[in-house]
């Protein structure tokens, strides 16, 4: 198949959306497809085709309000001169479904959405005219999977899926690793939504009666001078910076605990967190808010604990049997392990391959016609 992938941005870009786009490009591309990607920011993997996009009086215009939304005008434009792939995979929202699923309406390219997180819920009503050009959906997460079905997508247009994972690699690392007594770790860029600061004063009420233990935070953003005044209030709080994927795992290898403490915002929210299916597969027990469960992917709620959103004392009240219990962090990283064991990237290409193959067999009706609609209804009765 010739396929385009159409994402704002790409590593060395940080974020978990970024690396799941890079990463099953390269996969599909050792599948045998054609992989082409669209993108603004970052860099294409080894062997994957750039899209040169180019500005248009559209775009330009739009730039000053959305850089995303100017981003999708200007991949518009560049469908009708590519010679067309055989389905689009677009990983946004709304905003971008609305100016591309015409586009590719009018080539009859088939065109499939991936949701990486929560939806902007107060753009509510626009929805079903933005996505009523999408062949199909796929949902990051029981989250964003719910607020499609709100946005009136119909529930069986839908696959739920996560981010693969280097199994083979993550499972070398944890087989070296050495764990450090009282570590805890927690990875995401320094956002209001990863919630840090929630993590930083829970660590602190734990260091009260374990005052050996340390945070250790990966990740960059605006939030660091906030966060490192917060962490100011108490000793044994380190950030880490932005680290490569291999030392990301090494890290986390090490810990006794992995932390999660993202929370909803209004526009903006987790889908699965990659970050946390990885530490299961190292074998580290991972700690994750209400609002960045790992629900439908990881079917054994045992294999992690989940602590109530923005409760400071409810993460600190699991955190702490973690640290001092070594037969409950040894239940914990065997039913992670087994519990992420189906989801190695190959396994989560295949299933994006038979997706596209369902999408490509119900293209689009005629631009502006019936058919749309009940193209995606008919896609949904067949999946």
């Amino acid at each position: 198949m010739r396929i385009l992938h159409i994402g704002y941005r790409l590593p060395p870009e940080p974020g978990g959306k970024e690396r799941y786009i890079a990463r099953l490009a390269r996969e599909e591309l050792l599948r045998g497809h054609h992989v082409l990607v669209a993108h603004r920011c970052g860099e294409a993997p080894p062997g994957v085709e750039t899209v040169t996009l180019r500005p248009t009086r559209a775009s330009r215009a739009a730039a000053r309000a959305s850089g995303p939304v100017a981003f999708a005008l200007e991949c518009a434009h560049a469908l009708s001169r590519l010679g067309p792939p055989d389905v689009v995979n677009l990983h946004g929202d709304h905003r971008e479904a609305l100016f591309l699923g015409p586009a590719a309406a009018r080539l009859r390219i088939p065109l499939l959405l991936t949701v990486h997180g929560a939806l902007a819920m107060r753009h509510r009503p626009i929805m079903p005219w933005a996505f009523r050009r999408v062949g199909g959906f796929v949902a990051v997460g029981a989250r964003p999977a719910g607020e499609l079905r709100r946005a009136g997508v119909p529930v069986r247009a839908i696959r739920t899926m996560s981010a693969g994972l280097d199994l083979t690699l993550l499972d070398a690392i944890r087989s070296a690793a050495s764990r450090e007594p009282g570590l805890v770790v927690s990875v995401g860029n320094l956002l209001p939504v990863k919630n840090h600061a929630l993590t930083i004063e829970a660590f602190h009420r734990l260091r009260a009666v374990r005052p050996e233990a340390r945070l250790v935070i990966v990740g960059e953003g605006p939030e660091r001078a906030r966060l490192e005044r917060l962490a100011g209030a108490g000793r044994g709080v380190e950030f880490a910076g932005q680290l490569s994927g291999e030392e990301v795992y090494a890290l986390v290898g090490r810990a006794q605990a992995f932390v999660l403490a993202s929370r909803r915002l209004p526009s903006i929210g987790e889908g699965i967190p990659t970050a946390a299916l990885e530490a299961l597969a190292l074998g580290t027990p991972a700690v994750l808010s209400s609002d960045a469960t790992l629900d439908p992917v990881v079917a054994d709620r045992g294999a992690y604990r989940v602590f109530r959103s923005g409760s400071a004392d409810d993460l600190a009240g699991h955190l702490r049997p973690l640290l001092d219990d070594e037969a409950l962090r040894a239940r914990m990283a065997e039913r992670g392990r087994r519990a992420v064991a189906h989801l190695g990237w190959p396994r989560v290409a295949a299933r994006f391959e038979d997706f596209y193959k369902a999408v490509i067999r119900e293209r689009l009706g005629p631009p502006g016609g019936p058919h749309a609609e009940r193209g995606t209804r008919r896609l949904a009765e067949r999946t």
